[in-house]
């Protein structure tokens, strides 16, 4: 019997904890595989337990394991350490896996052990119409980057992967999600995955869909989030674990070179507003391609997401600099609260 823990961190989230489950239950897995899944639950307020116990009674490897931290990376070890398995499944409480993606991640650690971890292809969904032009801005390279998982559309080997399954024994080999991170946990331990020489596999063939935020106020505090999260893990590892995370800080560095260069005059502000014009010109490309695609969306709504997704993590990116490198300060209380 092959056991597979799938370990859902969650916390109000009674608008898609149900499809989420019935999602899990409803894969395609061997006849061997045995699947208990952990709802990692940090004392949901909003009905969201009460969807859960009543879908205990349908799913009786349904469990509840409570989260009084309220944090994702003490709900991931929570969930790996309730029970004995052979793998680990972290799906988040939003995401709604493809019927083949337990089978197909199973399948390729199988097939090579060389390879710690699978993932597979995002498609962002949305509630409302402000969470369509995000989702639709995060499908492309220019809002995300290159070879962001969100992004890929071919299998290959990769940093990063969402929603991924490990064997257990990567747990042993390298510990478990640290906890001091509050964003950006996942990316640090790939990252540590791929130090100790395991590989990450992201396949085209599976897929889970994604709830976005359904507002700018949450994009904007989750992208900041992730910035200045992600200069903490590089400090912790003295090394920046990818490129592309470095260009929203350079592109907020440069605008606030650009703005002061204009206290020297008109002459060379113009000269310094080359990479302005590149960076704008290539949003407008992008946005128009997104609004031919779909004449109900409005240009200036897509232009605008852009620029939250680039400027928010940009910024949230210089602040963990000064506060992690310049003052060597501790993450501050107000960016370990959620943006749920």
């Amino acid at each position: 019997m092959i056991k597979i823990s799938i370990v859902i961190p969650c916390r109000n989230e009674a608008l898609y904890i149900e499809e989420c489950i019935h999602a899990i239950y409803a894969a395609e897995v061997p006849d061997e595989v045995k699947i208990n899944v952990f709802v990692v639950d940090g004392m949901s307020n909003d009905g969201t337990r009460r969807i859960i116990q009543q879908l205990q009674e349908e799913f009786l490897t349904l469990k509840i394991v409570d989260n009084v931290q309220q944090l994702t990376p003490f709900a991931f070890n929570l969930g790996i350490h309730a029970t004995s398995c052979d793998y680990v499944q972290i799906i988040g409480a939003r995401h709604i896996i493809s019927k083949n993606y337990l089978s197909v991640c199973l399948q390729k650690l199988n097939e090579d052990s060389s390879i710690w971890c699978v993932g597979g292809r995002l498609e962002n969904e949305y509630v409302n119409e402000t969470g369509k032009v995000i989702a639709l801005a995060m499908g492309t390279q220019l809002g995300m980057g290159i070879g962001n998982f969100r992004t890929l559309s071919k299998s290959g080997f990769t940093d990063t992967v969402t929603s991924p399954m490990y064997p257990y024994g990567v747990f042993e080999k390298i510990g478990f999600f640290d906890e001091e991170l509050i964003r950006n946990q996942d990316d640090d331990f790939n990252f540590r995955v791929t130090q100790a020489g395991g590989k990450i596999w992201f396949d085209a063939d599976i897929s889970l869909k994604y709830y976005v935020r359904g507002n700018y106020k949450n994009l904007w505090k989750q992208f900041y989030q992730y910035g200045y999260w992600k200069v903490y893990v590089n400090r912790k590892h003295r090394t920046f674990t990818t490129v592309r995370q470095l260009i929203p800080p350079l592109f907020v560095m440069y605008l606030l070179l650009f703005l002061f260069t204009w206290l020297f005059g008109a002459t060379v502000g113009v000269a310094g507003s080359f990479p302005l014009i590149v960076y704008l010109a290539l949003t407008a490309i992008t946005t128009n391609r997104l609004v031919q695609q779909d004449h109900q969306l409005r240009f200036g709504d897509i232009f605008k997401t852009f620029s939250i997704l680039h400027i928010s993590y940009g910024l949230g990116y210089l602040k963990g600099v000064i506060d992690f490198v310049l003052l060597n300060k501790k993450p501050s209380d107000k960016q370990k609260q959620m943006s749920r």
